[in-house]
């Protein structure tokens, strides 16, 4: 049985979507511009039409979740009254989390937040812990937005699959 190019794109870009889809919640892997890549690679199939109003509209937005991961978190905590420690104690807790699975990389954004504003002024446990849920949210804010952009690129692999 001869495995041709074109099957091999098609199973490589579900790979990357499904991939995609679980790195929207594992903050290592770039979740939407996997599933993007996988996305892109329907696309060189010999039998699917490029539309590239799609690949661009699609790449577009995948771009813009990534840096939206990042302003995110940071506009939430400041938001909640965090400081810069806090900010970095959100970073570094979301690092530490993943050594902690499943919950370290829920729990270490808030712990991290919480422990960095009680750096930055160790007498308000009140306010660290406001800072440390507004680091939650804005994760989980993160979080749901990457997993929506994924499903639906999930989404729109099938569709174009399965029309041509």
């Amino acid at each position: 049985m001869e495995l041709s190019l074109d099957f091999a794109l098609l199973i490589v870009g579900f790979i990357l979507i499904i991939i995609g889809i679980i790195g929207s919640v594992l903050p290592v892997l770039p979740g939407p511009t996997l599933s993007w890549v996988g996305l892109l690679l329907v696309f060189f199939h010999k039998d699917i039409p490029m539309n590239y109003t799609v690949i661009i509209v699609t790449g577009i937005i995948a771009i813009g979740i990534n840096i939206l991961d990042y302003i995110i978190p940071a506009k939430t905590v400041k938001k909640y009254g965090g400081s810069k420690y806090a900010i970095w104690g959100t970073n570094i807790g979301l690092l530490l989390g993943l050594f902690f699975p499943p919950l370290g990389f829920l729990i270490g954004p808030f712990i991290g937040a919480f422990v960095g504003q009680m750096y930055f002024n160790s007498q308000d446990q009140k306010t660290a812990f406001k800072v440390a849920l507004g680091s939650f949210i804005g994760f989980i804010t993160g979080t749901f937005m990457k997993l929506m952009v994924c499903f639906v690129y999930l989404g729109l692999f099938f569709y174009y699959v399965f029309k041509y």
